[in-house]
């Protein structure tokens, strides 16, 4: 019983999980207590796949004042991530120079959806809000202690005003 009181602060965390980078290494998302976190569910051959060069030009204007954002190659729409782990860090590399943190792919919807996914879109989980992913390039918003704050749609960009505000006022 007092283990789980103990552990009931972080549930409500992002911090709790333990995901796979590209490079197959382990990763504890603590590492990223602090810093304010954009979660994307990227994919190679979509036709919003060009959201990777904004993403990568949000990541270098401000990676430096506290923002992280962290891709997750998913196939569950269309088909449109059907790559190995090695093929996918060649195509964001070479095409879109992408250098923020990039993971293993995982299932973001379903039966099989991750935990991390389940975290995300289930007010249970998280806290927050109910959504459904509901395709590519949705985009997650996270405070410093990893707490959800919103959802961005699929095709909203993330150098509209809109999630320019928020990231400014989570950064502050």
């Amino acid at each position: 019983m007092l283990s789980a009181i103990m552990a009931a602060p972080s549930s409500n965390s992002i911090h709790q999980f333990t995901m796979t980078s590209l490079e197959g290494e382990d990763v504890s998302l603590e590492k990223f207590k602090g810093k304010v976190l954009l979660i994307v569910n990227v994919a190679s051959k979509c036709g919003l796949t060009p959201q990777y060069e904004d993403l990568q030009k949000l990541y270098d204007e401000r990676n430096a004042d506290g923002l992280e954002i962290l891709g997750f190659p998913a196939n569950n729409f269309a088909g449109q991530e059907p790559g190995t782990e090695s093929e996918i860090k060649e195509f964001c590399t070479k095409n879109y120079g992408v250098t923020f943190p990039m993971f293993s792919k995982i299932s973001v919807k379903g039966n099989d959806t991750h935990p991390l996914y389940q975290f995300l879109t289930e007010k249970e989980k998280n806290g927050v809000m109910d959504s459904k992913v509901k395709w590519n390039f949705q985009k997650y918003l996270l405070d410093k202690d990893g707490n959800l704050v919103a959802m961005i749609p699929p095709s909203q960009s993330v150098l509209s005003s809109e999630v320019q505000s928020q990231i400014d006022e989570l950064l502050k």
